[in-house]
């Protein structure tokens, strides 16, 4: 026994997230380059929102609805909801790296925006990449990992769950932003990419400066009893 924490997410699940950091960056500075500065949609956008754009009822409550879920105070109460449930769990690392994790990909979006400036629907309305799509995806895939960690699930499904979730949170949030004409499909799509680079980055951070505490207070321990 080293009492080192067990990680938030398990070792072999982190051998194929680092490709996935990597490939969604890319996806996500591409993306950024193409459209930096525009005011319109791009060849893809325009196939893609012809589709989408401008559901009717009562599809399109179901796109206000989950929209809510994106607004401060809808994902607030989220956040809080699936903190409160790592707390009452005894799982104070894993309430750190929902805070953590979300908060960073929401940020990442934030400072993104700023720096390409792509906007929709006029010059102060900011758009790539999309902050609801990339909070819901962030929120699913931390839960999703942590899941597989405290379920012990094995490779197989624990990797399906993971992609699962953040394929499905991403998709339905995405699709509600386009749908509502809030968004671009590639803003959804850069959305999507930060948070799949932002959150495994962050699941890493967390868990290496867990382990660090518990070397410390182990050191502490051995020469208190030394």
């Amino acid at each position: 026994m080293t009492g080192r924490p067990a990680p938030v997410v398990p070792p072999w699940l982190r051998a194929w997230l680092g490709p996935i950091v990597a490939l969604a960056a890319l996806v996500v500075v591409v993306l950024g380059v193409l459209y930096a500065d525009a005011g319109k949609p791009g060849m893809v956008d325009a196939w893609i929102g012809a589709a989408v754009d401008g559901v009717r009822p009562p599809w399109r409550y179901v796109a206000l609805a989950t929209d809510f879920l994106g607004e401060p105070i809808g994902a607030a109460a989220l956040v809080v909801a699936t903190v409160t449930g790592c707390l009452l769990l005894r799982r104070p690392r894993a309430a750190v790296l929902i805070v953590a994790g979300v908060g960073l990909s929401v940020g990442t979006t934030t400072l993104l925006k700023h720096l390409v400036g792509r906007t929709i629907h006029g010059d102060g309305n900011l758009s790539y990449p999309s902050g609801h799509t990339a909070f819901a995806t962030a929120l699913a895939l931390v839960v999703a990992l942590l899941a597989t960690g405290w379920l012990g699930l094995g490779r197989t499904v624990g990797t399906l769950l993971v992609l699962a979730a953040a394929l499905v949170a991403g998709a339905a949030m995405g699709w509600a932003e386009v749908a509502l004409g809030a968004h671009y499909p590639t803003d959804v799509l850069g959305g999507w990419c930060t948070a799949l680079a932002v959150v495994p980055v962050t699941a890493w951070l967390v868990d290496r400066m867990a382990g660090r505490r518990a070397d410390r207070m182990a050191d502490a321990g051995r020469r208190e009893h030394s």
